[in-house]
């Protein structure tokens, strides 16, 4: 009579697979993270030079779209390889290494991103013109 653990069917995790779906997860959070930075890009731009460090947020928020790009077309490749095949293994392998760095150094930019904020000091009514209120 078999017992329970001999019922349960032991499969391999196919790494292949595993390695797709983790790239895809990447990719999404990357998508998030370029969204994320394309309003902050806009939202500087718009402030313009009124803003206290507008050359450095423009700077920095714009490496980090550059970088993120960069980290995309790598998952691409990334997807398109198989690591079940052996030629495909060093590849992956060089590939996954860059994109990890390079994620590991847009982490640091949106963290000094943040550290400067997107704020900007808010205006005191008094400190406006008469002509500058619109009336409805």
């Amino acid at each position: 009579m078999p017992t329970r653990f001999q019922d349960v069917v032991h499969r391999t995790i196919d790494a292949n697979r595993y390695a797709s779906k983790k790239t895809l997860a990447q990719g999404m959070l990357d998508i998030a993270l370029l969204t994320a930075n394309a309003s902050q890009l806009k939202y500087i731009l718009q402030v313009g030079h009124q803003h206290e460090f507008y050359t450095l947020m423009v700077t920095l928020i714009s490496i980090s779209i550059i970088l993120q790009i960069l980290v995309g077309v790598l998952f691409v490749l990334l997807g398109g390889l198989n690591i079940n095949k052996e030629r495909d293994q060093r590849k992956a392998e060089v590939i996954n290494d860059i994109s990890t760095a390079l994620i590991f150094v847009i982490s640091i930019v949106n963290v000094i991103i943040s550290g400067f904020g997107l704020e900007t000091k808010p205006i005191l009514l008094s400190n406006l013109n008469r002509e500058d209120i619109i009336e409805p």
